[in-house]
């Protein structure tokens, strides 16, 4: 049976540096990715543009392919990434400059036309192109295939396409591109498939986990599992993980395809395998989702320390003090925003355990009021405010943050171009059929539990989570292990109840979206993260942490489920 083992080695910018070479020689691949493009990052690589026009990628990337580009080449494995970010044009003139440095006799492409007109105060814009560049690359020969900013998938549908030549024509044309989109999706994130970041990650060696690979079918389906006698692990648990990370309802759109997540099904295959099969494909939505970034403005910090007494009392003094002198200055900022993090103990037995932690974040439209301003006011309260008045660190001079935000734009309207590695540019038509998303029908849900005893337990004796960001949302995916506790969480774990459970989501709109196939439901958050993780607008801005913080809450659970 024909297969086609692709890896992955970098789930971020700055992941771990050595899993190209231990991906390229642990175990056979064909196609080694990786992904190194999140939105924060188009953010960085847009900055470092404006200071040098021959920049705008990754060059980690670069460093690792002075010895990645060798090893792949010995041992005939393709390599496809999106490190190209803003200039995937640069990066391919350097790669072949350091192919030709190391005599290495690779060919390179890569794949543009994503870069859009940038809106006035947008710093950059970047549409997200699907894989039929990354498979016309390939397809005429290409060594290592580099791109801008194409969905995380692409860089599993692309060699899907490539090596087993799906095209409009084939039967099941979208359902085999849709089981390489779940593949792709559960790859994206590196080690995040083979127990990274696991809510259950007690039960597993997770100190150094390998990086996934995916052996992908002719027919579109998949096993993930990961190179022989590396550590971590894969199975049902760390897949239906990585599939709730990031994603929303049963209907994951994409330029390629929209996979309907609802049709999943995950089967355990033997020691770090899992096989996925049964996923469903739709036609693309006739748009293609925009990412833009631009200055959002200039913020500034400062924590204080709250030790002993009085915590509650001594948070507002510090509050009215600051607020006062910024007044009588007329220097206040548009924003302030008061935290307090009571991580204080009474009756504690160190001076760390004794104290809560008060941080105020200021923005502005301009550098000035959370500059000198705020620092100024702070420090001038080191001898006249509360009692063990000192904060974590001085004051700086506040620094100038970013915002991510989503558009749409047709897809007929975007040049999907692949440059070969002769220099002959290809435009890729845009999808012939198209399909306008539309909600899918909540699925029924299952019987529930007989009555029966109680008591209060965290949720995550039971649930797993995972959460993440997109933009200014915020999602939590919470998933069990068995029929039975999937029956009781489907009942018990409302929007009312996920809102009480947490609190800061009471006033935003929040959404629940059902999986039965994964054993799961998934929360959006609308607006939790302010205008995305480069604002900072909150404690975790990622939203890292919130399905743990979900996890530990306490809710009456059947004691059969315990």
């Amino acid at each position: 049976m024909d297969v086609l083992r692709i890896g992955n080695a970098s789930g971020f910018y700055g992941d771990r540096f050595d899993a190209v070479r231990e991906m390229l020689t642990g175990g056979e691949l064909d196609v080694l990715t990786g992904d190194y493009l999140a939105e924060l990052t188009l953010l960085i690589l847009g900055r470092d543009r404006l200071k040098d026009p021959a920049s705008g990628y990754a060059r980690t990337f670069l460093r690792q392919m002075e010895e990645g580009l060798g090893l792949a080449h010995e041992r005939g494995v393709r390599i496809v990434t999106n490190a190209g970010g803003l200039n995937p044009a640069g990066l391919a003139d350097a790669l072949r400059a350091l192919a030709e440095r190391l005599g290495v006799p690779a060919r390179i492409a890569h794949v543009e036309g994503d870069l859009l007109p940038a809106p006035d105060g947008a710093l950059t814009a970047n549409a997200y192109l699907g894989g039929a560049g990354i498979a016309a690359c390939l397809d005429a020969g290409a060594d290592v295939v580099v791109t801008g900013r194409v969905t995380d998938a692409a860089l599993v549908t692309g060699p899907a396409q490539w090596r087993f030549g799906w095209s409009p024509d084939t039967p099941g044309w979208h359902d085999k591109l849709a089981g390489a989109v779940v593949a792709g999706h559960v790859l994206e994130c590196g080690t995040q498939a083979t127990g990274g970041n696991y809510a259950f990650f007690t039960g597993h060696d997770v100190r150094r986990p390998g990086f996934p690979l995916a052996e992908v079918h002719a027919d579109g389906t998949s096993v993930i599992t990961k190179h022989p006698g590396t550590g971590g692990v894969v199975d049902v648990g760390t897949v239906t993980a990585q599939l709730l990370y990031e994603t929303a309802g049963a209907r994951y759109a994409g330029p390629d395809v929209t996979a309907r997540l609802d049709t999943v099904r995950l089967t355990p295959q033997g020691p770090d395998r899992v096989r996925i099969d049964g996923v469903r494909g739709e036609a693309p939505p006739p748009t293609l989702k925009a990412g833009l970034t631009r200055l959002g403005g200039f913020r500034n910090e400062v924590v204080f320390v709250l030790t002993g007494l009085d915590i509650d009392a001594k948070a507002r003094l510090v509050r009215h003090q600051i607020e006062d002198a910024l007044d009588r200055a007329g220097t206040r900022p548009a924003e302030l925003r008061w935290e307090t993090a009571r991580t204080d103990r009474a009756d504690a037995d160190t001076e760390e355990t004794a104290s809560a932690l008060l941080r105020l974040v200021v923005r502005d439209p301009a550098p000035e009021p959370v500059g000198r301003a705020l620092t100024g006011a702070a420090i001038e309260l080191a001898l006249a405010s509360y009692p063990g008045f000192h904060v974590t660190a001085p004051p700086g001079k506040g620094a100038p943050y970013g915002v991510f935000e989503t558009a749409h734009v047709p897809a007929a309207d975007v040049p999907h171009v692949a440059v070969l590695p002769d220099g002959t540019r290809r435009t890729l038509p845009a999808p012939a059929r198209t399909r306008v998303l539309e909600p899918v029908p909540a699925p029924p849900p299952p019987a529930p539990l007989p009555p029966g005893p109680v008591r209060p337990a965290p949720l995550g004796l039971v649930a797993g989570a995972r959460s993440g960001d997109k933009g200014g949302d915020a999602n939590v995916g919470v998933w069990v292990r068995t029929e039975a506790a999937w029956r009781w969480l489907a009942h018990t774990l409302t929007v009312e109840r996920f809102r009480l459970l947490l609190p800061e989501t009471a006033g935003l709109p929040v959404v629940r979206h059902d999986l039965p196939g994964l054993r799961a439901v998934n929360f959006v958050v609308t607006g939790l993260l302010g205008e995305g993780v480069a604002s900072q607008a909150r404690f975790d801005p990622q939203a890292k942490a919130l399905g743990e913080w979900l996890r530990a809450r306490v809710l009456d659970i059947p004691e059969e489920l315990l």
